[in-house]
């Protein structure tokens, strides 16, 4: 095999947050093309804090805290304990998961490595949100065999976000301008082309700034190699928010965006520096930053670290 058929081969593979586990048998009944997946994840999640503006849905404190769940298969056993329905069956909008951008990110990389698609999910930040900055966000990248390509899709946005938002652009094949990986938003504010504190979550006073970048650039390290975490979960290198950068902190960052700017060439070293750094390797024990506490790092059943 190629460098690249080995690259493709990996990410056409679940990982451990998006193998179906227990519920294996339910991805042999999803349809083939990626429009039709996409439809798909955006009828089994509806974003919690838009869920009563948007859609008209008020959810209970026990499903809103589905948005910590990790492993695909547990977000599976939630969405049926919702609704019994197939995941291709019409659900309204009360009868599905509550999702941030993660769950919608992870639901699609997951069905489409059950299609045999390659499939990565990318942390960053989106620039369509309407607030002039840079937001926190994540995306899915897949292999288009067609075009010989990766391309990148935003899951969440269904009819009634791209309504809210206004969007008129392909949301299922974006740009670099559209949604900026972590490596090239760390590469922007080092480069002094874009004030870091334009990066992060907007509403959220204080959630802004070089030190999110930085942990943005850990999470997208993890998802590279197939943990795709939550986007509050922190751990190893993901920096406090009070962080003064050191020189060799800021060539340790400045090393991982390059990395990530090219994950083909460079996924072998990925894979490598993750796996023997622990500031990258996701721990057995999580800090989940949203809830303030620590947790285990739930795996599927199925699947071991």
């Amino acid at each position: 095999m190629t460098h690249q058929q080995d690259t493709l081969a990996y990410y056409a593979e679940a990982g451990a947050f998006t193998d179906f586990g227990q519920y294996a048998d339910h991805s042999q009944y999803l349809p083939d093309s990626v429009p039709e997946l996409v439809e798909v994840v955006q009828n089994l999640g509806i974003y919690d804090l838009f869920a009563r503006d948007f859609y008209g849905v008020t959810l209970s404190d026990d499903r809103m805290s589905h948005i910590h769940l990790r492993p695909v298969e547990t977000m599976l056993e939630a969405l049926f304990a919702v609704s019994d329905k197939a995941l291709t069956e019409t659900r309204t909008p009360n009868e599905r998961i509550a999702c941030r951008c993660h769950a919608f990110t992870k639901l699609i990389v997951s069905l489409l490595r059950a299609k045999g698609i390659p499939a990565r999910a990318r942390c960053g930040f989106g620039t369509y949100f309407g607030t002039g900055n840079y937001e926190d966000h994540w995306v899915c990248e897949y292999w288009n065999a067609s075009d010989n390509r990766w391309v990148m899709i935003d899951a969440q946005l269904d009819a009634t976000w791209r309504e809210k938002l206004g969007i008129t652009w392909n949301t299922l094949d974006m740009n670099n301008e559209q949604f900026l990986v972590a490596g090239k938003a760390w590469q922007l504010c080092r480069n002094e082309t874009v004030e870091p504190n334009r990066f992060g979550i907007g509403f959220v006073e204080g959630m802004h700034g070089l030190w999110f970048v930085a942990g943005n650039l850990v999470r997208d390290v993890a998802a590279l190699n197939k943990m795709e975490m939550l986007p509050w979960d922190v751990w190893g290198g993901a920096p406090a928010s009070a962080t003064t950068f050191t020189d060799e902190q800021l060539a340790f960052y400045d090393e991982l965006a390059t990395l990530t700017l090219s994950p083909d060439s460079n996924l072998e070293a990925l894979q490598t520096r993750y796996q023997n750094d622990e500031r990258l390797r996701v721990p057995e024990i999580i800090f989940n930053n949203l809830r303030q506490q620590t947790e285990p790092l739930i795996m599927p059943n199925t699947i071991s670290l």
